[in-house]
């Protein structure tokens, strides 16, 4: 994967795959904050460190996404708990972590998680039928999305096996009256996921708000595109895409 990184983030004894992680999910924060999906310090990015038994790694809270540097991020376990830190004193929102930390638990096929707060995402996770099959971005998670009810504050950590039972085999989950959750194989794949659900909410909130009458999509059409996109677009294509997002932030 490639990055904007500077290579004085690459630490000594630091193996290279933990560094090109570090520069990857970096880019991914700023590239979230690019795309105005940010909280100010509130909601997480987090990615698995390959080659570790379970760590991760997750932004020094209260650093704004579009500050975002390699350094900045803090190596953590399951539990939230700081493994290492340029900062000996960095600050983590463990809370933060029990989304996160559920899914990656429990899907070693996916290697970033990422949550979000947007406007069209709450007010799309507010609604009773969630994501409606009616733009082509939407039609990517047709039939593909899972739902989680809302349960306060994400500081249970008894949530977190509900919440792997509502992603189920998906990728993508809405968190009702909450936010959205996207994750990936791999970096670049986790930054597509939630810009198309993201677009999508978008796009569904506009045109419910227009009040105009909508055309539908027929079941038939809906199941073929969600399978169109699946067989099209798979990590090669998400690299491609996360390639030239990249110069966005260049």
């Amino acid at each position: 994967m490639n990055s904007t990184a500077t290579p004085e983030t690459t630490a000594v004894g630091m193996t290279e795959a933990e560094a090109e992680t570090r520069r990857d999910l970096a880019s991914l924060y700023r590239l979230v904050a690019h795309f105005r999906m940010t909280d100010l310090i509130d909601t997480h990015i987090s990615a698995r460190i390959p080659g570790t038994p379970d760590h991760f790694l997750i932004n020094r809270y209260g650093v704004l996404f579009h500050e975002m540097r390699p350094q900045d991020l803090v190596k953590i376990d399951p539990t939230g708990a700081v493994v290492e830190a340029a900062d000996a004193s960095a600050p983590v929102n463990a809370a933060g972590f029990t989304i996160h930390s559920a899914i990656h638990m429990a899907r070693h096929d996916l290697a970033c998680v990422i949550h979000t707060h947007t406007a069209d995402g709450m007010a799309v996770a507010c609604l009773e039928e969630g994501l409606l099959p009616i733009t082509q971005h939407a039609l990517k998670f047709y039939d593909r999305i899972g739902y989680h009810d809302y349960e306060g504050i994400a500081l249970d950590l008894g949530e977190r096996e509900r919440l792997v039972a509502s992603l189920g085999e998906h990728q993508v989950m809405i968190l009702r009256n909450h936010g959205l959750m996207a994750a990936g194989r791999t970096i670049p794949e986790a930054f597509l996921n939630i810009y198309f659900l993201e677009r999508a909410c978008q796009a569904q909130v506009k045109a419910l708000s227009s009040g105009r009458t909508m055309t539908w999509p027929s079941k038939e059409v809906c199941q073929r595109t969600a399978a169109q996109f699946n067989r099209e677009e798979g990590v090669e294509h998400a690299q491609l895409a996360w390639k030239s997002a990249l110069r966005l932030i260049s």
